[in-house]
């Protein structure tokens, strides 16, 4: 579409011998002193501008942007490319394989369901560890990973070859955000517009939330929904508030013993603190030239830990030089430069943007951490870690010592006590693509193998790199015969551990566990740790650093002192301590420089997309539209656009509803969304059974997305979710009050509420829906019949996905809570304002009112969180994907 160019910001720029068309943002006054990742979104703003959904007062709103102002100005941003992970994926696919059959029935052209922006997936979420600790693990676990996702796979080749602009990274490759950064963001695109090639700066938006990791290339781009993916690729621009931006300056260097993990946790807990959801973080100050490329892509991956909606690097001779390393061409990095300079985008550290809010660290202060035991942000510095540790563990029902039982594995017998390290492992996207802290972690295995440590024998360890190039500069140093006596054997490249991938433990160890409820620890060089998150026979899990994920293992308890408390003994009896065997930075740096080359990326990217003979090899259907598989229990047809007419029905109050779940705070997408494996006896797995799938074939609920059947039946399944409609009962139970209140299943229960048309609510807490961009937590929602829910803040990607899934998020009035308003979930609920929407804006408040079961009602005004016109456009339509379709149909 051409621009309106009202600025006349359209020019030229030439790089060697070529020529591009671009936007100059210096043409529009105050552009100059604005952040970088605003200047970013203002060049969005002027290449797109229409008249209609961008203009010319967005684009001065924008460049004359208040820094000191509360968010009120929405403007349209158009990203340049989507990239999703196989779990967001697939749905996404699903979805845009229903909506060709749906536009056909409104007499559209199915061919306009097609990417309209270079989308991009890598298959990482599927590959669990089955196998460990022996050397054809990685071979096996990928094995296991065809059979178990074959009609997946299949499905996805399908995509690859029906739509255009669409591209996958078979299996086997390594982890999406690793993969993005290494390969394929631009930084700066090219794209060929009525002939002519434009240059404009790479932004990308992902199905999963760790999409920041891009953040320290200088790429802007966030996690969302797969909901709003899914629109990003058919053009629909991602509709959003001017945001506030908080310079965070960084000074000094990392000092010797520390991490660019124990920085990322550091700044989490800051962050955190200084609360910033909503907000988009900028690194900035004379100390960002001292920080390596990959460490700052390690701080961008933590952005939704932090809450920010970003946390960007500019770019500065740092980022070309990555860029160089890893094999992009000299005239792509010449036009980065370039660009990045004519645009007044580049890095200069003597010149301050204006903030709205202002952070500061010195690197020098670092100290190692880990966090835990259940959050990213609740940071423990590891010389307390033993302390806190005891502390913490109470929590758990540990009182007093620490109990020990007698078990064995392995052939060999041992006391696993409370506090015991079961999982460490070597895993995510966050850590595994940082040279600094991958290599370190080898060279400590290296010097305990030649001190004569072990690892203790009820550690279940693992090493899952991000990329083939981690692999390769492991050989290439020597370290793989050192790792592989600690038992970390190569199991795979993918997110594994920390998406709940763990894989079972050695079935010895996990009824030691279970019989005796003792409460064992994971440690893991990840990102995330929430509740029943890893492995559901672990209660307690910490984030580390990749040696210290080692340590750990070596130390095989967390009630332990690095200090004091030595990790074995050498040769001649002498202990051996930590300090020991950590390897000096300087050393580790050496070796980095002298293993890792230009020549393993070109090599291990050259045919990215080509994949092995396993996935050449697959059975793939052919063919504009999807032959479905009535018998697929992987996937099915979506049910969202059943019966959906040309024209939206109109928006109706909500009469009579009833509270399926009343959760309380820090409900997370974990909690609602289904994730890790499928238990027998939950009607997930009853379904499964019923369709003749064996148990030992029931996979997780991330590799059936997109079988909606499934997903319904496994929302709000967690094992740890707690629904106060229940006393002391864990999991996805609730009371089912047209059985009298008896208590059920949500789904069962969801179920009966169907039977007889009434709509039903969910009461929560502050944050709810944070954590992963999990577009399932919306779309079971809607599934279950959950018509609005009603909480005391919400997570930015989930609130906008249960817009964009027709669900209505409401607010409590500030200060209030369902307990303070002496709501306790069993009243009958209405809402009066919605039907305002038909006639207008979205307005500020609703009338919501619940009647007990003895009469008496108590009113509020629940705050309405439609907060743009164009998330109450995708509500009138009862979704973004109903709105995008019959946008396309017409």
């Amino acid at each position: 579409m051409a621009s309106a160019d009202t600025f006349g910001a359209k020019g030229e720029l030439n790089v060697g011998d070529k020529s591009y068309e671009i936007f100059r943002i210096g043409q529009v006054e105050g552009s100059q002193s604005l952040p970088y990742s605003l200047k970013v979104l203002l060049e969005n703003l002027l290449r797109t501008e229409d008249g209609a959904n961008v203009t010319q007062d967005h684009i001065t709103a924008l460049a004359q942007w208040d820094e000191n102002a509360e968010p009120d100005t929405e403007i349209q941003f158009t990203p340049a490319r989507v990239i999703m992970q196989d779990f967001t994926g697939v749905p996404c696919i699903v979805d845009l394989a229903t909506m060709r059959e749906a536009v056909e029935n409104l007499g559209g052209d199915p061919d306009k369901i097609n990417p309209l922006a270079p989308a991009e997936m890598v298959i990482d979420h599927s590959v669990q560890i089955d196998v460990f600790g022996q050397r054809d693990a990685f071979e096996r676990n990928v094995e296991f990973e065809y059979q178990r996702n074959e009609e997946r796979y299949q499905f996805l080749r399908w995509g690859q070859t029906a739509f255009d602009d669409f591209k996958v990274v078979p299996p086997g490759t390594g982890i999406v955000h690793q993969v993005n950064i290494e390969h394929l963001a631009r930084v700066t695109m090219t794209r060929e517009v009525d002939g002519v090639t434009r240059a404009y700066p790479d932004t990308c938006v992902g199905t999963d939330s760790h999409t920041t990791m891009e953040n320290g290339l200088g790429v802007l781009g966030w996690g969302v929904g797969g909901i709003e993916a899914e629109a990003a690729m058919l053009g629909q621009p991602i509709s959003m508030l001017i945001p506030r931006v908080v310079g965070f300056k960084l000074t000094g260097q990392i000092p010797q013993g520390a991490t660019a993990t124990d920085v990322v946790l550091t700044i989490t807990e800051m962050l955190r603190d200084h609360g910033v959801v909503g907000k988009f973080v900028e690194f900035y100050g004379e100390g960002v030239a001292a920080v390596p490329l990959a460490n700052r892509a390690t701080i961008g991956n933590m952005s939704p830990e932090f809450g920010s909606t970003c946390a960007i690097f500019p770019i500065d001779e740092v980022t070309l030089d990555y860029l160089r390393l890893t094999g992009r061409s000299d005239e792509q990095v010449a036009l980065v430069e370039a660009y990045a300079k004519e645009q007044g985008m580049w890095h200069d550290a003597s010149t301050e943007a204006r903030y709205s809010e202002y952070l500061e660290l010195d690197l020098s202060a670092v100290v190692p951490s880990i966090a835990g035991p259940k959050r990213p942000q609740d940071r423990i510095v590891v010389t307390e870690a033993k302390q806190q540790f005891a502390l913490d563990v109470k929590n758990y029902g540990v009182e007093g010592d620490l109990r020990e039982v007698e078990t064995s594995y392995d052939g060999e017998s041992f006391g696993l006590k409370d506090g015991a390290v079961v999982i460490a492992s070597i895993t995510s996207c966050t850590n595994t693509s940082n040279p600094s802290v991958m290599m370190a972690a080898a060279m400590l295995a290296k010097n305990a193998v030649e001190k004569g440590l072990s690892v203790k024998p009820w550690v279940k360890t693992s090493m899952a790199p991000g990329s083939k190039v981690v692999t390769e500069y492991y050989e290439k140093a020597g370290m793989w015969p050192y790792l592989e006596k600690l038992k970390y054997h190569l199991v795979g490249y993918g997110c594994t551990t920390c998406i709940g991938n763990s894989g079972p433990l050695p079935e010895e160890i996990s009824q030691t566990v279970q019989e005796n409820d003792l409460t064992v620890v994971s440690v893991l060089s990840g990102n995330r740790n929430f509740e029943g998150r890893i492995n559901p026979d672990v209660k307690m899990n910490y984030l580390a650093s990749p040696p210290l994920v080692i340590a750990y293992a070596l130390a095989g308890t967390m009630d332990f002192d690095f200090d004091t408390d030595p990790l074995g003994q050498d040769e001649s009896g002498n202990d051996v301590f930590l300090g020991d065997i950590w390897p000096d930075p300087a050393d580790v740096q050496r070796v980095i420089d002298e293993t890792i080359s230009k020549e393993m990326f070109t090599s291990k990217y050259s045919d990215v997309f080509a994949g092995d003979e396993r996935w050449k090899n697959l059975d793939t259907p052919e063919g504009a539209t999807f032959a479905w598989d009535d018998d697929s229990t992987y996937v099915r047809k979506a049910p969202f656009f059943d019966g959906m007419g040309k024209e939206p029905e109109p928006v109706e109050d909500i009469t009579g509803a009833r509270v399926l779940a009343l959760l309380g705070d820090s409900v997370t997408t974990d909690h609602i969304s289904p994730a890790g494996a499928i238990k027998a006896d939950s009607p997930a797995g009853q379904y499964l059974a019923d369709n003749g799938v064996e148990k030992k074939d029931f996979n997780s609920y991330g590799s059936r997305r997109g079988n909606h059947e499934v997903m319904v039946r496994g929302t709000f399944a967690n094992i740890r979710l707690k629904n106060l409609l229940l006393d002391d009962v864990e999991g996805g139970y609730t009371r089912d009050f047209t059985n009298g209140g008896e208590q059920t299943s949500i789904y069962e229960a969801s179920e009966s509420y169907a039977k007889e048309g009434t709509p039903l609510v969910v009461l929560g807490g502050k944050e709810y829906g944070s954590g992963s961009s999990r577009d399932w937590a919306a779309k079971g929602t809607r599934l279950l019949g959950v018509k609005a829910v009603i909480a005391e803040s919400f997570e930015r990607i989930h609130r906008s996905n249960l817009i964009g899934m027709g669900v209505v998020p409401l607010q409590f009035p500030k200060g209030e809570n369902a307990a303070s308003l002496g709501l306790n979930g069993t009243e009958t609920y209405s809402i009066e304002g919605l039907a305002a929407l038909n006639d207008g804006p979205a307005p500020k408040t609703v009338k919501v009112t619940a009647t007990s079961e003895d009469g008496e009602t108590t009113e509020f005004d629940a705050v309405m969180r439609i907060d743009t016109p164009g998330e109450a456009d995708y509500f009138r339509n009862d979704g973004i994907l109903q709105y995008v379709l019959r946008s396309l149909a017409s």
